[in-house]
């Protein structure tokens, strides 16, 4: 236990004494307020019209540079901007980075370490949705609103009750313990399904990023999800009313205000109640959120606290399917059709909290800690079913799963500003630790039998609920980071160097038991070198090499090296590319190739020499074609390769769950004779997949047509929205995705969204 000990140590006294300054901060005296606003900021909103033009930015002029975290000077809140204007790219006063043309997609994002950067001077391809594209696509949950990203495809059902994603090809949240990250934390967020109600920005860095965010608990390295929540701004009272098929009905709630003489203390307030029957057969959820962003805006300290509930309940919850060795996946069943049981069902609660504090030292240097968990409570009844033959018949044997996961994630550090002769440095160094629990109990009950094309209804069971839950497992994570952006000429040339040097130590316990069967200890220092050259203000080529870090196995009991601890494994990015702003439209071209080792038993002996490498090509197209046209999409070509594995005959196969094509491409058209009307659609293409690593079992490729209409306009004064979204228009039946494992998925049925807003 000494090599990650030894860093744990280390970053654990770090992040307690950097925190304990900043805190220290708290004692200080208030900043004398800015000029006071009128109590009433916000400018009256009069909405008979289309959405407004974004004004012509001239790239020449605009300074969309590094946005340093959430540091600023001014208190008061900035007046409100239309929705869709692009603005500079530097912090607004709810701490995000206004959005490009179009008001789809930010004009920056978090990158871990390195904190807010804008899109033309970041070496990597990321892309920020905002809270209005999200409020437009009707979009629930993460993996909703993550649809029209070329790089991302949602590896679970819709109607489940996991958002799991692949990125580039690989895996991310495929797990228990939570792979998205909160305001740049992991061990934050609810960990299975992120709801939109808390969300401000859902922001996607694509590919591995252990320099810059630390390894993700789950061993995830196809890119970080990022949630950055909501906090208050502008003064808001919006109300949300909405339907979904075939019955489901919900509310949702945003009040946001400031208070003080110079608006330094911020509250902001949101969440939702739905419930009823999904279109989905026999299928009903009930979900409860709710949130609450408190902050405060000083001279010198700023701080923020973040709490968030939310319950998620299925009654018959859409499941996975394994398929039997041997025979080809049948034909996709209607999206429908359901064989979960109507007695099986989940219930899982998940309460989070963070507490981030910042305290300027002086204008060039500026401390940050930051404190928070989350716990997570799991109940649920269902099985995982087996295709066990051409004609659709399946088995599974439902089982009670009562799992606890508890996390607790605390980092500490400093940023800092200087020059030295013509290069001015931006640095940065963290030091973190992340902790998780696990404590399940499981029970099994009776064989079931259905079939996917004509489900049957079993005789009812029930759960057998026994009291405790034995440990199952726990981690700490630790890690110590530094990264020095370089740059010259007014920016022209920006290079980023970093690393961090990673500790995992893990437990593994024995199921339903408790006694410790396996215990992990390893640590690894992970580079980061990225580049940004900008030959025109609008214009920006960039190269990065970064590695992701996945906890190394443990060789099984049937290898001659049992009990052997292997090192974590790497996973290498090479890529680059070329961002071109035309003002009120971008794109993005990107060349990619992620190579990953694994564990697997070759010749008697467990060792890390199967290898999995892919190698894309990405294209990435947001904002505005025309005033009143906006488009968002790309395309993403994989190529996909077992480089190395112990059976011969799969080498050169395609992995499972990675296809070669994904492509996404969504519009929207303001109608010039009906002001205030909006339609907009979108179609989602994704390639052939493989089930199993020998690639005789492949499902099809697909093509899904989404169709949807808004309307602004105001009523007694108030703007009003009016939307309404069908997916999957044409009722097409497709498996839509496959997990690493090797489980596969069924496409979404066609589904009615309506709802209204009004903004008080």
């Amino acid at each position: 236990m000494r090599r990650a000990g030894e860093v744990g140590t280390v970053a654990r006294r770090g992040a307690a004494l950097l925190s304990g300054v900043a805190l220290l901060a708290l004692f200080e005296s208030p900043a004398q307020s800015q000029t006071p606003q009128s109590a009433n900021s916000l400018p009256p909103v009069t909405v008979d019209a289309p959405t407004q033009q974004s004004i012509r930015r001239t790239p020449a002029k605009r300074n969309a540079g590094r946005v340093q975290s959430t540091s600023r000077r001014a208190t008061a809140p900035a007046a409100a901007q239309p929705e869709n204007v692009a603005v500079e790219s530097q912090p607004s006063q709810s701490g995000v980075v206004p959005a490009f043309a179009g008001g789809q997609v930010a004009q920056g994002a978090r990158l871990g370490l390195l904190g807010n950067t804008g899109t033309m001077k970041s070496p990597f391809n990321v892309t920020s949705y905002t809270d209005k594209f999200i409020r437009d696509q009707q979009a629930a949950t993460a993996a909703d609103a993550l649809i029209l990203d070329p790089s991302v495809r949602s590896s679970h059902p819709t109607g489940g009750v996991v958002d799991s994603f692949n990125i580039r090809g690989f895996p991310i949240n495929e797990g228990n313990n939570g792979e998205f990250a909160f305001e740049g934390l992991y061990g934050i967020a609810p960990t299975y399904r992120i709801f939109t109600d808390y969300v401000e920005r859902i922001e996607v860095l694509k590919g591995p990023a252990a320099a810059l965010s630390g390894i993700a608990p789950n061993g995830g390295v196809g890119g970080v999800i990022n949630v950055v929540p909501k906090r208050a701004g502008e003064e808001l009272t919006r109300f949300t009313v909405d339907y979904g098929s075939a019955a489901r009905f919900g509310g949702h709630w945003d009040i946001a205000r400031r208070y003080g003489d110079g608006k330094e203390w911020g509250v902001r307030t949101s969440g939702s109640l739905r419930d009823g029957d999904t279109p989905i057969d026999r299928q009903s959820e009930t979900t409860g959120v709710g949130s609450l962003a408190l902050d405060y805006q000083g001279e010198r300290f700023r701080s923020w606290l973040y709490l968030i509930a939310q319950t998620d309940r299925f009654d018959a919850p859409s499941r996975p399917f394994l398929m039997a060795s041997g025979l080809q996946v049948p034909k996709a069943p209607d999206g429908r059709l359901n064989v979960t049981q109507p007695w099986e069902w989940s219930r899982i609660n998940d309460q989070s909290a963070l507490l981030r504090t910042e305290y300027d030292v002086s204008d060039q240097v500026t401390l940050f800690a930051d404190v928070g968990g989350s716990r997570t409570n799991v109940e649920r009844f269902f099985g995982l079913p087996t295709i066990i033959n051409a004609s659709g018949d399946t088995t599974s044997t439902p089982q009670f799963f009562g799992l606890s996961i508890d996390r607790t994630t605390y980092d500490g550090g400093v940023r800092t500003r200087f020059d030295t002769g013509f290069v001015h440095h931006a640095v940065a160094f963290q030091a973190s630790v992340y902790h998780d629990a696990l404590y399940r109990r499981l029970t099994n009950g009776s064989l079931v039998a259905s079939n996917i094309y004509n489900p049957t209804v079993a005789p009812t069971q029930f759960a057998n609920e026994i009291s405790g839950r034995p440990r199952l497992s726990g981690s700490e994570l630790t890690g110590l980071s530094i990264a020095d952006t370089l740059s010259v000429l007014d920016e022209r040339v920006l290079l980023t160097l970093g690393v961090r040097r990673q500790g995992i130590e893990a437990n593994n316990y024995l199921s339903n038991v408790g006694t410790l069967t396996t215990s992990y200890d390893k640590s690894a220092t992970t580079p980061v070198v990225g580049l940004v050259i900008r030959p025109r203000d609008n214009v920006s080529l960039y190269a990065n090499y970064i590695e992701g870090l996945s906890r190394g196995d443990v060789a099984p009991q049937a290898a001659s090296n049992f009990g052997e601890v292997l090192p974590p494994y790497i996973a290498k990015q090479y890529e680059a590319g070329i961002k071109v702003d035309f003002g009120r439209f971008a794109t993005t071209f990107s060349a990619f190739e992620i190579s990953k080792a694994s564990g697997e038993l070759s010749a008697g002996r467990f060792a890390a020499t199967a290898e999995q490498q892919v190698r894309g090509l990405e294209f990435n197209v947001y904002g505005e074609l025309m005033s009143d046209v906006r488009v968002l999409g790309g395309l993403s070509l994989l190529d996909g390769t077992l480089t190395k594995t112990a059976v011969a005959a799969n080498v050169g196969n395609t992995p499972i769950g990675v296809p070669n094509v994904q492509a996404n491409i969504g519009a929207e058209w303001d109608l010039p004779w009906m002001r205030g009307l909006t339609l907009n659609g979108a179609v989602i293409y994704t390639g052939k997949q493989f089930v199993d690593t020998a690639n005789k079992q492949p499902i099809p490729d697909w093509t899904r047509l989404d169709l949807g209409a808004r309307y602004t306009t105001a009523i007694n004064g108030r703007k009003t929205v009016f939307r309404a979204n069908i997916q999957n228009v044409t009722g097409t039946t497709y498996w839509s995705s496959v997990a690493s494992f090797g489980t596969f998925f069924l496409g979404a049925p066609r589904t009615y969204l309506l709802s209204m807003t009004v903004d008080m």
